[in-house]
């Protein structure tokens, strides 16, 4: 039992150990918060990012615009100079191969044909005097009553008009062909689809595009052309089915199958222009028109399909950010394929095994480290 005078001294010993205990839990407790301190500092530094989840291509095939045309179109030119005489259909009218559109009256080519013909009936009677001529002085030859060459000058003669007979015969027959060009006339089953004359009208020759009097177009069956990118090429081949659609009809489409390719790359554009043939029998496709061609291909097994905001856009082009095994950010640079609006073909760069980052954030490089903030499904059609 301590004494009274022991008695303060462990009252001081006491509070000494007391004290030191509650500096000890001070000291701990500021160092607990400290280190928790730093490792979320640590933590937060480290960013959070999703990964894109791997969406199959779009099961609505390939479809690209495209021009109509008419499977035959025939511009009308005049083959004689004249004035039209009169004109027998108007555009959007049918005609058959042969029917007689207009006529021209060639006043110029009468008169020459007329001259021509006169000059032949002249150069005739001429050549039948010869003829004649010709043949007395190979008899007086037989009989010594003139010589050799007299009568062979009478032959040549002979012969020179012959010649001039059969020239101006030519002429004849020309001005003749030239004035069964003054009908003109439809050469295949078609319909009118330019007019550009009138009654009166001063015709000319000529063969320059814009001056035809008539265009005939066969719209019983039409070309369709469209341009193919090139990633899209090895898909569409000769006999490939497609559908057509125009947008003055909405909701309708037309069968259409591929006829031919150009079988090069234009340099320009990056696509091979491709033709396909589509049946018009009510004639509801018009040609010159603009349309939209769908081809029934499937799109690659390895194409990959990301959202637009995956995407990295600078002076170095086009990039992705992707993940290694160990989280780190490997920047790789892709090529767009297709653009679908809510989503985006890559057309290399990148495969379906790869981890691509979602909506990267700004600043992030090469070799950063990040942390997944959950794996994303795979397997998921694009929108």
């Amino acid at each position: 039992m301590p004494t009274k005078s022991s008695r303060p001294l462990l009252l001081g010993a006491i509070a000494i150990l007391l004290a030191g205990g509650v500096v000890a839990g001070g000291l701990y407790s500021r160092h607990s918060q400290g280190r928790q301190l730093k490792e979320g500092a640590a933590e937060r530094s480290v960013p959070t990012v999703s990964l894109v989840a791997m969406q199959d291509a779009p099961s609505s095939g390939l479809e690209l615009p495209a021009r109509i045309e008419a499977w035959a179109r025939a511009p009308i030119y005049a083959r004689v100079s004249g004035y039209l005489a009169g004109w027998n259909v108007d555009i959007g009218a049918p005609v058959k191969a042969g029917q007689v559109l207009a006529r021209i009256d060639t006043p110029d080519l009468d008169q020459d044909l007329k001259g021509a013909q006169a000059q032949l009936a002249v150069a005739r009677t001429g050549l039948t005097l010869a003829e004649g001529t010709a043949k007395r002085w190979q008899n007086l030859v037989a009989q010594n009553a003139v010589s050799r060459q007299e009568a062979d000058e009478k032959q040549n003669d002979f012969m020179s008009r012959q010649s001039s007979v059969q020239a101006l015969q030519a002429s004849v027959e020309r001005q003749q062909a030239l004035k069964r060009y003054t009908a003109l006339t439809a050469p295949f089953d078609g319909v009118v689809t330019a007019r550009n004359t009138d009654v009166g009208a001063l015709v000319s020759v000529g063969g320059a595009a814009g001056s035809e009097l008539f265009v005939v177009s066969d719209l019983r069956r039409l070309r369709v052309y469209v341009q193919v990118p090139q990633r899209q090429v090895a898909l569409v081949k000769p006999g490939t089915r497609a559908e057509v659609s125009v947008p003055e009809r909405p909701g309708r489409t037309w069968a259409a199958t591929v006829q031919s390719q150009s079988q090069a790359i234009s340099a320009g554009s990056g696509t091979m222009l491709v033709q396909l043939a589509v049946d018009n029998p009510k004639g509801e496709l018009l040609p010159g028109a603009f349309a939209n061609v769908r081809f029934d291909v499937a799109a690659p097994a390895d194409v990959v399909t990301v959202p637009p905001g995956a995407l990295i856009l600078g002076k170095d082009g086009v990039r992705v950010a992707t993940l290694d095994a160990g989280n780190r950010v490997r920047i790789r640079q892709v090529r767009i394929g297709r653009d679908m609006g809510n989503a985006v073909e890559l057309g290399g760069g990148v495969g379906r095994a790869d981890r691509i980052i979602d909506s990267p954030p700004d600043g992030i490089a090469e070799g950063d480290l990040v942390r997944v903030a959950q794996a994303a499904p795979a397997g998921r059609k694009a929108g």
